[in-house]
């Protein structure tokens, strides 16, 4: 991954450190918790790229969805940098571990 990724994720949680009025673990909680607001946004941006909504019609556009996917993601590495200051290295890892995973389920009959 992008090292600049790291860089920026690692100068919000200091932002967002210094800014906070709330304990570290509320903190870590909070943080946590932002993905599912996060995902949310997604799921209203693909309802209003789609029309699902006859009252609202189309209030989205599938670049809107892109750009809360990638919102969804970044919070997603902001937590996880939350967590633990080896975030990358976890992230190294796991995507190791799913990118084996995938391999060996492709290779079976």
């Amino acid at each position: 991954m992008d090292s600049r990724i790291w860089e920026s994720v690692d100068h919000m949680v200091a932002w967002l450190d210094e800014k906070s009025p709330l304990s570290p673990q509320e903190e870590r909680l909070a943080r946590i918790l932002k993905l599912s607001e996060e995902v949310g946004e997604v799921s209203a941006a693909v309802i209003g790229a789609t029309g699902q909504n006859p009252r609202k019609g189309v209030t989205h556009t599938w670049e809107d969805v892109q750009h809360e996917l990638c919102d969804v993601v970044f919070s997603a590495l902001v937590a996880l940098r939350t967590l633990t200051p080896d975030a990358a290295q976890v992230f190294a890892d796991r995507l190791a571990y799913v990118e084996n995973r995938s391999a060996a389920s492709r290779r079976e009959p």
